[in-house]
């Protein structure tokens, strides 16, 4: 048996798959969520490790955790926990989602100008590095006392083995990577007063990256001294856990943030989209990814304000009908957007609306807004990768038929589902624990999951959703000026 761990934004959640890699177990454990300022977005790692404690405890009342044989983790990208030299944390994890960091991003592409073609990507207010930099400049005791900064998995690791290690594609994802040459560049570390001693170890996705304490087994119910996979961030493991390892496959994850991601064979970044090119979590892969950073988000925020919760108001639209009927159009930049327009400032916003319209229409215009930012965050991957010609939908958002028939049509690319997609980048966690533990290759083991439903582009729907995409697109620079957040 094999145990991945997965540590989100909302929660942690857990996968035990059985000797021949099926799924046995889940489940998940809340995390709280801190927004103490306009822009920011914290969480106490401290959190994380009761959730992951609550999350195994869940696993252990309904299955013997004896005969697990490794540990794998993902988790949430680019977050930064600050320590000091006795590893305890220096303040709250800063999140993927942050976008303090605006005007350090100016800054650390001033010191090192080659930073672009060093890391594949632009600087952006999410990414580990500019988190730094501001730290540096706003809390400069912190700064002072900083001995190690590490990825919100790799402090559950920490805690799990004592040892500090990171994989490739998580750490790709700080700004602080060559990513071409899979290693840390001291020069974009220097631009930042850092050093590789501030840095974790390195290690692929599918080595041993630590064995679990004895107190941590003895308290979890596991077998003292397995292997820990070093994992994967929550994307790259996501592609694990669907298959998605093969250069062209592709996949879209309707999570808390949207996401595109595509696979491929060698290091292609294009800056000029906004599109994210990382280290995949298999040797030698590498991926590209688009990113929305609020997706599901977007109809969470929607139930929260309507009073009802998010299935609720997916059945009302149900029974209003799919058709979109000339209804406001939403910009789902609820907390800034990365792709295509790395604005951390930009605001979502409502446009066209009526005394006529009722909650489904409002519904509706959510589900659209959000699949036009990924509409648009596909067409940027494909201009340096070429046609993408059909994705695997994962991620909370897939479980509902309509807002995948929505998606489909608006990207005017088919679609399928997959059984074990919701739990795609715990799947894939526990996947890595079981090649790391040699108990499979990963050809053997990151196998494509089975189909459970198939979605193909609606002619009419499509051509309604074009005409309020073109709308859609006019919006964001016409009211850029007007709406923005100050950051």
């Amino acid at each position: 048996m094999h145990l991945g761990l997965d540590l989100g934004t909302s929660g942690v959640k857990s996968v035990l798959l059985d000797a021949v890699g099926a799924v046995v177990g889940q489940s998940t454990a809340p995390l709280p969520l801190s927004h103490p300022h306009p822009l920011w977005s914290e969480q106490d790692p401290s959190d994380w490790w009761q959730a992951t404690q609550e999350a195994v405890a869940q696993l252990r009342q309904q299955h013997d955790l004896t005969r697990v044989r490794g540990v794998g983790l993902s988790g949430q990208m680019h977050g930064a926990v600050l320590l000091d030299s006795a590893d305890r944390v220096l303040r709250p994890a800063i999140l993927w989602n942050d976008g303090r960091a605006h005007a350090e991003c100016s800054e650390l592409e001033t010191a090192e100008p080659l930073s672009r073609a060093i890391t594949g990507n632009l600087a952006m207010p999410g990414f580990t590095a500019p988190k730094l930099l501001w730290v540096r400049r706003h809390e400069p005791d912190a700064f002072a006392r900083l001995s190690r900064v590490l990825l919100p998995k790799d402090w559950l690791r920490l805690r799990m083995t004592g040892e500090a290690i990171s994989d490739m594609s998580d750490a790709a994802g700080t700004l602080w990577l060559d990513v071409g040459g899979r290693r840390w560049s001291r020069a974009m570390l220097a631009a930042t007063d850092l050093a590789e001693t501030h840095m974790p170890w390195l290690a692929e996705g599918t080595e041993i990256a630590g064995h679990l304490r004895a107190d941590i087994a003895t308290e979890w119910g596991l077998p003292a001294g397995i292997p820990v996979a070093a994992g994967a961030s929550d994307n790259a493991a996501g592609a694990v856990g669907i298959g998605c390892i093969n250069p062209g496959q592709a996949f879209v994850s309707l999570g808390t943030s949207g996401v595109v991601f595509v696979a491929d064979s060698a290091f292609l970044p294009d800056v000029e989209h906004a599109v994210h090119a990382f280290c995949h979590c298999i040797p030698g892969m590498w991926h590209r990814m688009s990113v929305t950073l609020s997706a599901a988000a977007s109809l969470a925020w929607w139930a929260h304000i309507a009073g009802a919760n998010e299935a609720s108001l997916l059945a009302e639209l149900q029974e209003a009908g799919v058709a979109s009927t000339g209804g406001p159009v939403f910009l789902p930049y609820l907390s800034g957007e990365r792709t295509p327009h790395n604005d951390a400032g930009a605001s979502g916003a409502f446009v066209g609306l009526t005394a006529a319209h009722g909650r489904a229409d409002i519904t509706r215009a959510v589900l659209e807004g959000v699949a036009f930012a990924l509409a648009d965050g596909l067409n940027a991957l494909e201009v340096r990768g070429g046609y993408i010609h059909g994705l695997t939908a994962i991620g909370g958002g897939a479980r509902s038929p309509l807002w995948l028939r929505i998606l489909s049509s608006a990207l005017d690319r088919p679609l399928r589902t997959v059984s074990g997609g919701d739990v795609g980048p715990a799947l894939g966690a526990a996947r890595l624990a079981r090649i790391a533990s040699g108990d499979g290759s990963v050809a053997d083991t990151c196998i494509t999951l089975p189909t459970t439903a198939e979605f193909a582009p609606d002619a009419a729907l499509a051509r309604q959703l074009e005409s309020r995409r073109t709308v859609f697109r006019r919006v964001y620079p016409a009211l850029k000026s007007h709406i923005g957040r100050e950051v």
